[in-house]
C-alpha cells in the first residue's frame, strides 16, 4: 500500500477529530464512546485508530483545540493597529464566540466547557488549561499595558490587575453563551462601553 502525504494524513486525522467533536458538543465526552466517533467517521475502527489511539487522546485533542481558540483571539487583538478599545476587544472575543458555535456540526464553546470540567478530575487535561490561561494572562497583561498607554486605561491601574480580571470574565462570557440567553453578555458590552466608548 502506497505511503499517504504528510498532507493526506494530516487531512484524515482532522476528519476522525471533527468527528470526535461533533460527538462531544452533542453528547459530551464521558457519554460518547469510540464507537459513536467511529461511526461519525463513516470509516472502519482500523482506519479511525490509525489517527487516533484512544478516547483520551481524542479528548485531549479537543480541550486543546477549543482551549487554544481564545488565545488565538487575544493574539490577533495584540496584532492590531491601533490597538482596539477595551469594548472592542470584549465584542470581538463575543464575535469569536459565536463564530466558534457555527462550526458544521460541531460548537467549541461547549467543548471549552466540558475541558475546564475535565481538568478536575484529569490532571494532563489540568496541566493543558493552566498552560493555555498562563499564556492567556500573560498577552492579556500585554493587552491591557498597550490599553493603558493609549488612555483607555487609567495609568494607576495595573495591567496585570485587568488582565486577571479578564482571565475570570471569559469563562463567565462562554457559559453565558452556551448555558444561558446571552443576556450577561450584553449587560457586559453596555457597560464597558460607557466606560471605554
Amino acid at each position: 500500500m502506497p505511503r499517504l502525504s504528510d498532507e493526506v494524513a494530516v487531512g484524515r486525522r482532522r476528519h476522525v477529530l471533527e468527528s470526535a467533536w461533533r460527538c462531544f458538543s452533542r453528547d459530551g465526552f464521558h457519554a460518547t464512546t469510540m464507537d459513536d466517533v467511529i461511526a461519525a467517521t463513516g470509516w472502519s475502527s482500523s482506519a479511525v485508530y490509525r489517527y487516533a489511539r484512544s478516547k483520551d487522546e481524542l479528548i485531549e485533542a479537543a480541550a486543546r483545540e477549543s482551549l487554544g481558540q481564545f488565545d488565538a483571539v487575544v493574539t490577533g487583538l495584540l496584532a492590531a493597529d491601533p490597538v482596539p478599545t477595551p469594548a472592542q476587544a470584549l465584542t470581538s472575543i463575543v464575535a469569536a464566540l459565536d463564530e466558534r458555535a457555527r462550526h458544521q456540526g460541531y460548537d467549541l464553546t461547549r467543548i471549552v466547557v466540558q475541558a475546564w470540567s475535565e481538568g478536575l478530575r484529569n490532571p494532563s487535561i489540568a496541566t493543558l488549561a493552566r498552560g493555555f490561561w498562563d499564556a492567556a494572562r500573560h498577552r492579556l497583561t500585554a493587552l491591557a499595558t498597550a490599553w493603558r498607554e493609549a488612555g483607555h486605561v487609567p495609568a494607576d491601574v495595573a495591567p496585570e490587575d485587568v488582565a486577571g480580571t479578564l482571565t475570570l470574565l471569559v469563562p463567565g462570557l462562554v457559559l453565558d453563551h452556551t448555558l444561558l440567553d446571552g443576556a450577561a453578555t450584553q449587560a457586559v458590552l453596555r457597560a464597558v462601553g460607557v466606560f471605554s466608548p
